[in-house]
């Protein structure tokens, strides 16, 4: 046993969390693994059941909207880690904490998936300036925030999950922890916003699900960019996890975990297309890319600094080149999109964020 997992036996902390992860393409491997089995039939019919209670399409006017199918096409997804849980009592104007945008290439059966810095200063079409990526869910939920990704990257989003901070504590505990290496020590706050409440020691380990979310959140010692990149790594070790054939009994809780705190315009028998990017049912072939940029302050109509993440453009355009060339599109159709959900409409956001 390390000597973090004994601190961690010591403090005696469980609670509840968050995360962005591809749970959707997680179900349908996990369940059709399980072959005919009786066990599979029923997880298989609980796993229908919860993606149907998480059904939430949006209207949307799109040159693609409705037309890019997974079980036959490429296509994109944006992946939304919503900065809000049953503490902070579901706000509908909660900002999105963490973006990853994939790409499907049915021919060479490949993923590409990207991590969008949340303080990335881009322009956000609703609101018609420049903000913090951060504020387009704020301002208007998945609708704002696909359309804010459609203009930065100028590619379609053709479907979208949305998962909050419950979901990803419940995943990894679920599958009792996840194997992940560590990079430095380093103190974050918990689920429940406490600070300091969490110290990781570095080097390869099974975290649990407060451990894993301390780890994909913290950007004290680094930056965004890196953040990203250890997110994308946590996302390959859940996957990895879940497929391991010790974890088949843990699917039911995992079912469980993303049916409860998940929204998505993807059907069930949409998600069970995604089969076909496993190779022999063990891997997944992802290729993660990542942005670059610099800190940048910009003062607010109060004359307060406000921390941004300013994009460097040049590696902005080969990301857009490169995730166009997989996805094989042609340029996006920039007309307004209509909202589905009156709701998303409302939404407020705090302009004088600061770095952390």
């Amino acid at each position: 046993m390390s000597d973090n997992r004994r601190y961690y036996n010591n403090q005696k902390r469980k609670s509840r969390i968050r995360k962005r992860v591809l749970i959707w393409v997680l179900l349908p491997i996990m369940l059709l693994a399980l072959s005919a089995t009786a066990y599979g039939a029923y997880l298989y019919n609980k796993a229908s059941s919860a993606i149907e209670d998480s059904y939430k399409p949006i209207k949307r006017e799109t040159n693609r909207a409705s037309a890019a199918k997974p079980e036959v096409d490429n296509i994109s997804l944006l992946i939304i880690g919503v900065d809000d849980s049953s503490e902070r009592g579901f706000s509908n104007s909660a900002r999105s904490d963490a973006l990853l945008v994939a790409t499907f290439n049915k021919t060479s059966k490949s993923i590409k998936l990207l991590s969008i810095p949340r303080d990335s200063y881009v322009h956000i079409p609703k609101l018609g300036y420049e903000d913090k990526i951060t504020h387009a869910h704020a301002h208007g939920g998945p609708l704002t925030t696909i359309e804010t990704v459609e203009n930065l990257l100028d590619i379609p989003i053709d479907y979208y999950v949305k998962l909050n901070f419950n979901a990803f504590i419940d995943i990894v505990d679920a599958l009792d922890g996840i194997e992940v290496d560590v990079p430095f020590k380093f103190s974050e706050q918990n689920s429940s916003d406490v600070a300091n409440a969490i110290t990781l020691l570095p080097g390869e380990q099974i975290l649990d699900g407060e451990e894993a979310l301390a780890l994909a959140r913290t950007r004290k010692l680094d930056n965004d960019i890196e953040r990203g990149k250890r997110q994308q790594e946590i996302l390959k070790a859940i996957i990895k996890r879940s497929l391991s054939a010790g974890s088949i009994t843990k699917y039911g809780d995992v079912i469980d975990a993303v049916g409860n705190n998940m929204e998505t315009d993807l059907s069930f028998e949409q998600m069970k297309s995604f089969m076909d990017y496993v190779s022999g049912g063990t891997s997944l072939n992802i290729d993660n890319l990542n942005l670059a940029g610099a800190d940048m302050y910009l003062p607010n109509s109060s004359g307060i600094n406000v921390y941004y993440y300013q994009l460097n453009e040049e590696k902005l355009e080969e990301v857009k080149t490169e995730m166009k060339n997989h996805l094989n599109s042609n340029t996006i159709n920039t007309e307004k999109n209509t909202i589905d959900d009156p709701d998303q409409e409302n939404g407020q956001t705090d302009s004088e964020d600061s770095q952390n």
